[in-house]
């Protein structure tokens, strides 16, 4: 079976590396050719350079060549970038190979989410989405972690979670596509949200409230696209954002620390160097919540620090200041307060 990865970053490496473990034939696509060739001939990787790679993972940076023929195509891009390299690649991809995506984002101006993209480009294709609370640096070191592979056929979730599980990764199957899918673009906002309360210097009081309070505004905008509320609950939806908004290893959280310690958007995402998906979900999410005329406050605060350089604790005390009302209104079924 070949298995092609299209995109060398931290995520889309380790997977590469994790299949070329199991004995898979794997070819790595990477856009810049010094990569590339470090990759091919070095077996180390550029975002973890002390980790040795299997010595079989190919790595090329001509994205045809990594497709041809492909049994399975691994979509490791940044989520504005998934149309964009697909355009050019679709008459070249099997007909027949089942598209794995793993990047966790909305697209900026369609507001769509990635298996939206993907079969506006390749309708006939089998999709599946791999997601959960599983950071590159520990799935690379064989650190037991667990991830969700969801499709709307159930072999092609069942494929997936064959291909990729061993006695390391474990994963589970969800049929909630949508909802795993929103789950891991919108908590990348929320790590943003966290990040910024860190760098300020905020209590654990306002933290845990941040954690849950955004977490309900991912499962009111779920709902709201047709997600399942459980979905939220599990492992893509809370489990990665504790992850996303608690680990050193998180770029979303790293991002957020640097804004709440007074650094402009520019500059913190130079100093981060790598891709912030909660910027443009942020963006998306806000876009969203207009179109289906439902609130997000924390959301819509982060993109005010974002994109309007409202101060942090402005954005706080509106937060704190909106008039009051019921814990879980209007998302779950609850009884009114009678008298």
């Amino acid at each position: 079976m070949k298995i092609a990865v299209l995109g060398s970053g931290s995520w889309g490496t380790t997977l590469a590396n994790h299949l070329c473990k199991k004995a898979y034939s794997v070819v790595l696509y990477a856009r810049d050719a010094a990569v590339c060739s470090s990759m091919q001939n070095e077996k180390r990787a550029r975002f973890m350079p002390d980790i040795p790679l299997c010595e079989k993972l190919c790595a090329t940076s001509n994205p045809i060549e990594a497709v041809q023929g492909a049994d399975v195509v691994v979509l490791a891009v940044p989520s504005q970038s998934m149309r964009s390299l697909l355009m050019p690649l679709a008459v070249h991809i099997p007909k027949d190979a089942v598209m794995i995506n793993v990047s966790k984002g909305i697209e900026v101006g369609t507001l769509l989410r990635m298996e939206q993209v993907v079969s506006q480009i390749l309708p006939e294709q089998r999709y599946a989405t791999l997601s959960g609370p599983t950071h590159a640096e520990e799935v690379i070191r064989e650190m037991p972690s667990v991830i969700v592979a969801s499709a709307r056929d159930r072999n092609t979730a069942l494929f997936v979670q064959d291909l990729f599980m061993n006695e390391v990764l474990r994963v589970y199957t969800n049929p909630d596509l949508c909802g795993v899918e929103l789950g891991g673009a919108l908590k990348n906002v929320l790590a943003l949200g966290i990040g910024i309360l860190d760098g300020m210097g905020a209590g654990d009081n306002t933290r845990a409230a941040m954690l849950t309070r955004g977490l309900y505004e991912m499962t009111k905008i779920g709902i709201a696209l047709g997600a399942k509320q459980a979905t939220f609950s599990g492992l893509t939806g809370m489990g990665d954002l504790i992850v996303t908004a608690t680990s050193v290893h998180s770029r979303n959280h790293r991002a957020g620390l640097l804004l709440g310690q007074g650094k402009t958007l520019e500059e913190t995402l130079k100093e981060v160097g790598m891709v912030v998906e909660g910027v443009m979900t942020t963006k998306s999410a806000r876009a969203l919540a207009q179109k289906l005329h439902i609130e997000l406050p924390i959301t819509n605060e982060i993109g005010q620090l974002l994109f309007e350089q409202k101060p942090v604790m402005a954005c706080i005390a509106d937060l704190m200041s909106r008039e009051r009302r019921l814990e879980m209104e209007p998302l779950l079924d609850m009884p009114e307060y009678e008298g």
